[in-house]
């Protein structure tokens, strides 16, 4: 490998770690939501928005971040990211109360929406056009890395909450569980502030701000002088035609000759977030608990979760180009529909019976004199098991101990569970989740394509948003059969809109895309 591509590479590596710290910092949570809900004595609701407030603050990261990286410059830019990336873990391992834990979310979210929006901008400009893709694609695949890494030491700190070890003990892994997992972010945090200090400015933004020289200086480590030169006269040359545009009004986008375009934009991303993929992520170990396998086996099964992601977004990278975007479209869109099914029908078919056994079985701290009553009854659903345990312990009493009475009741195949939650994810990660980016930079005008692109991923921050504001309201009310048999049906909707809408966009030029879906 050459010495210009060794750079390339380690320049690409560094900054692609604020994909790992989004990746992290959003999945992170999962593993947080049980111990928070009882520490804080949270609503289902006031749950939901704990996990959700890190979107709604980083759609608005997404939205201001282009422009201020091209006022300040895309390292600058990340630089603070990483830094509001160490704050919110801070703060959210200190949080006093539950106000304060929303807010240092909510900052921790500023850092996201920069780092998603900055990270692939400053690899793309810096990157010789035959590495592009490729360099590009670290910060995706560094995203999934960083949603497994949370799953994984989520777990970990569990098990050294259990650890008779003195060192465990002093640094009371068992009293500050949750704190821990949260405050873990500042190390990578920490880490990638310092690595920024070894990579350049943007040559791109250098170009912008009249600083030829030192983009030169940067560019020749990359490419040959010649090639750095001329490199340079088109960034110049597309600068100065840009300052001679017109600004494209935002109503542009509503006029009918793009009425087909646009829809297929809107549905993908709402439909990428409406078959409850950020529901798994971020609330994997409760959704295993409601199986009945426990908190521990809970956190291992999300750790498959993770690597499950991971493998089938290397597949989609793989075969993006060789089959196309609509046969993974079909092909994993109708898997999401299976894989809801299963899980809808696994829990449909669960029982709930205590039994005197597994009433002594259970915890000393549970008040299992009061549960006297409810042995040898049968519940068919867990919205009836559970109203009846508020019902004779109170909701508060209920909640702590949730998981616990539901492994000592439930009858139901757990395996089934699993198998339909690694379905769903290698569905999703094989298909949607991807391909939706790529057909957003294929599907719209080039007039108009920036403009399009962000009204569509603020549309998918919104779904996002209410998705996981509302998922622990939804198993509470509705069930956890009835919430995935909804994800399912909205996924079976969306299936037929791409096998009768979506167009395919493999080996199509950008022109012929334009002249035969705008009319």
């Amino acid at each position: 490998m050459s010495s210009k591509k060794i750079f390339v590479v380690r320049v690409a590596l560094i900054v692609a770690l604020g994909g790992f710290l989004m990746g992290f910092d959003a999945s992170v949570i999962s593993g947080v939501v049980g111990f928070i809900n009882t520490e804080f004595d949270l609503t289902k609701l006031e749950l939901g928005w704990a996990v959700s407030s890190l979107t709604l603050t980083s759609t608005l990261a997404m939205m201001v971040s282009g422009p201020l990286s091209d006022r300040f410059g895309r390292r600058t830019m990340l630089k603070y990211a990483a830094v509001i990336y160490a704050i919110s873990a801070i703060a959210s391992a200190l949080a006093p109360d539950f106000l304060t834990l929303v807010i240092a979310r909510m900052i921790g979210g500023l850092g996201v929406g920069a780092s998603l929006i900055l990270a692939p901008m400053y690899i793309a400009e810096i990157a010789p056009s035959d590495l592009r893709g490729r360099m590009v694609s670290f910060n995706q695949l560094n995203i999934v890395i960083g949603i497994s890494a949370a799953f994984f030491t989520n777990y970990l700190i569990l098990q050294w909450a259990q650890s008779d070890a003195s060192w465990a003990i002093n640094l009371g892994f068992s009293e500050h569980t949750w704190r821990w997992m949260l405050g873990l972010e500042t190390l990578p945090a920490v880490l990638y502030f310092i690595g920024l200090f070894f990579v350049p400015r943007s040559p791109r933004w250098l170009v912008l701000k009249n600083k030829v020289e030192e983009a030169m200086e940067v560019m020749k480590q990359v490419i040959t002088p010649e090639e750095a030169q001329e490199q340079i006269k088109a960034v110049q040359r597309t600068l100065s035609s840009q300052e001679k545009k017109e600004k494209i009004p935002f109503t542009e986008l509503f006029k009918p000759a793009l009425r087909l375009v646009l829809a297929i934009g809107i549905v993908v991303s709402v439909l990428q977030q409406i078959t409850g993929i950020n529901s798994v992520f971020f609330y994997a170990p409760m959704i295993f608990e409601q199986s009945g396998i426990g908190t521990d086996a809970s956190f291992i099964q999300a750790i498959l979760v993770g690597i499950t992601n991971l493998a089938f977004t290397i597949v989609a990278i793989l075969f993006i180009d060789r089959l196309g975007r609509k046969p993974l479209l079909v092909t994993g869109i109708s898997g999401i529909v299976i894989f809801m099914g299963l899980l809808s029908y696994g829990f449909s078919e669960a029982t709930y019976t205590l039994e005197s056994s597994t009433l002594e079985a259970l915890p000393v701290e549970i008040p299992k004199a009061a549960l006297q009553g409810m042995i040898g009854n049968t519940y068919d659903s867990d919205i009836s098991y559970k109203e009846a345990l508020n019902n004779t312990l109170g909701e508060d009493q209920a909640g702590l101990f949730e998981s616990d009475l539901i492994t000592a009741a439930i009858t139901m195949n757990p395996t089934l569970i699993l198998i339909g939650i690694l379905g769903f994810v290698a569905s999703f990660a094989v298909s949607i989740g991807p391909v939706m980016w790529v057909l957003f930079s294929e599907l719209f005008p080039n007039r108009v394509r920036g403009l399009a692109i962000s009204l569509a991923g603020f549309v998918n921050s919104a779904v996002s948003f209410l998705v996981q504001l509302v998922f622990p309201w939804e198993l509470a009310t509705l069930g956890s059969s009835l919430t995935f048999l909804l994800y399912g049906l909205f996924a079976l909707a969306g299936l037929l809109f791409v096998i009768f809408v979506v167009p395919e966009t493999k080996g199509k030029s950008l022109e012929e895309l334009e002249e035969m879906l705008v009319k």
